[in-house]
């Protein structure tokens, strides 16, 4: 491998992390008494310097990059942007010392959405926007965003290959992968700004409207608020950022087709979106019954509120927040812990196992029964009308028994570190599937202030495998061996 150019393309995603920087600079001088100037200056002056360095001394003319150079591409940029990133919060202390800040960076850049900080709302503006920026940024991926800078449609395609998990790819195999990134980050921006201007008319602030409409659109679920959404007490908010992050759960190059392309029949001819909307509505439905029997809301309205939004958040992987569900009677809580496994569509900014390799799975074992029971039956496992080689069929239960052992592996470390059953299983959950909050210590009105440095490191681990989706992160081990 030439390890020149990957450096050379790291440079150039530290120089678009730059960016995000002095957009939340101007904001901090553009806010009277802002006490993250000099934090952020300084960490504009490191990363960019940092990142122009190999671009000056590295010449990549002519070179076509390999499916391993992409890889490592790919993950070094994720890397270095996650350490070049925590500069901000590092520069301005008080309580963010290094593990602090970078496991701030950390779960903003992969939208994991969890938080060390007990009170948000005493950050500067300026650091405000560049935590929200970060998720921003992660939603679409790093390397997704700077290639489409890029000229030379082979690398193009060979990064955005690295980046973009094959399951996303086989959804709309017959596009071009440069033509879907540039759909992905066209309907991505066109989201978020719609969701701004609908949260505006909410009534909501502008800073606010525009940092809740980022972090919904990443699914993240960091906000600029300690109490999360609960904050607003604002029905119409919460209706626009439901649909938001449903709408940032589905396959990215469908949302194109029906809101860009003005196809709104798109979206519902897709089994695998009718299979996600389907299992939302069904949550929604069992947690509002759970919550009026059990007598935890005064009347079916309220809980249907609630179990909306509460839902939305947790299926999308984005961790907004309107209750406490800690208080949630079991059977409600139960229903959320299986919609923080499964999530949203691949080709969304949602983390998770995904529909699309739930369905496949689930249609495999269906196969797998029916040649059981007629041996000589042929059947062909069909997703939206295509066939799906047996790879495919493969790949998915390949990727959802390392996601588990992930999980298994990661919960346990959090036991042995000195967090109790709940707390430790769902917090595993929550970081491998980018969700955020979890139950126990972790819950939806909690953080991750209490936990050690040792788990705070393990737990941005998992977060990092997670929004790499597990087999980039085993590639670069195989080439480095």
């Amino acid at each position: 491998m030439n390890w020149k150019v990957i450096t050379w393309y790291i440079g150039v995603s530290l120089l678009m992390v730059t960016v995000l920087m002095a957009v939340a600079a101007i904001i901090a001088f553009a806010t009277p008494g802002d006490e993250s100037r000099i934090p952020l200056l300084y960490s504009v002056f490191l990363t960019g310097t940092v990142g122009a360095f190999p671009l000056i001394f590295v010449r990549r003319k002519g070179h076509h990059l390999t499916f391993r150079e992409g890889n490592s591409i790919v993950v070094g940029a994720w890397l270095f942007g996650c350490l070049f990133g925590m500069f901000p919060f590092l520069f301005y202390g008080k309580e963010f010392t290094i593990i602090n800040a970078l496991f701030e960076t950390v779960s903003g850049f992969t939208t994991t959405g969890a938080s060390i900080l007990n009170d948000i709302e005493t950050l500067p503006r300026g650091l405000q926007f560049w935590r929200i920026a970060t998720a921003w940024v992660g939603g679409i991926g790093i390397v997704t965003l700077f290639s489409m800078l890029m000229s030379g449609s082979s690398n193009r395609t060979t990064l955005s290959e690295a980046e973009i998990s094959s399951v996303a790819r086989d959804a709309f195999s017959g596009v071009r992968m440069g033509s879907f990134t540039t759909r992905m980050l066209v309907t991505y921006v066109a989201l978020t700004v719609s969701t701004f201007g609908a949260l505006k008319l909410t009534g909501m602030g502008w800073f606010d409207s525009a940092t809740n409409a980022m972090s919904a659109c990443s699914t993240c679920g960091f906000c600029v608020r300690n109490e999360s959404i609960a904050f607003y007490a604002n029905p119409a908010a919460e209706v626009v950022l439901t649909l938001a992050m449903l709408a940032s759960g589905i396959n990215f190059g469908l949302l194109f087709l029906a809101l860009i392309k003005r196809r709104p029949r798109r979206i519902m001819k897709s089994e695998t979106v009718r299979a996600f909307l389907g299992a939302v509505a069904v949550a929604i439905a069992v947690i509002t019954a759970d919550l009026a029997i059990n007598g935890k809301y005064p009347s079916l309205p309220a809980a249907l509120r609630d179990a909306s939004f509460q839902v939305a958040s947790i299926a999308t992987t984005t961790g907004f927040a309107t209750k406490d569900t800690n208080l949630w009677p079991p059977l409600s809580m139960a229903v959320l812990l299986i919609c923080s496994l499964i999530c949203g569509c691949s080709g969304s900014t949602s983390g998770g196992i995904k529909m699309d390799r739930a369905l496949l799975a689930w249609k495999g074992i269906a196969r797998k029964v029916s040649m059981t029971v007629t041996p000589n039956l042929v059947k062909p496992i069909r997703v939206d009308g295509h066939i799906r080689q047996d790879d495919c069929v493969t790949d998915a239960f390949s990727y959802i028994f390392c996601y588990l052992l992930v999980l298994v592996v990661f919960a346990a470390v959090n036991i042995a570190g000195g967090q109790d059953f709940m707390t430790g299983v769902t917090a595993s959950i929550a970081c491998i599937g980018n969700v955020g909050p979890g139950f126990g210590d972790v819950g939806s009105m909690n953080n991750y202030a209490e936990f050690s440095a040792f788990l705070k490191a393990t737990s941005m681990l998992e977060m990092i495998i997670g929004r790499l989706e597990i087999f980039p992160i085993l590639y670069l081990l195989r080439t480095i061996r």
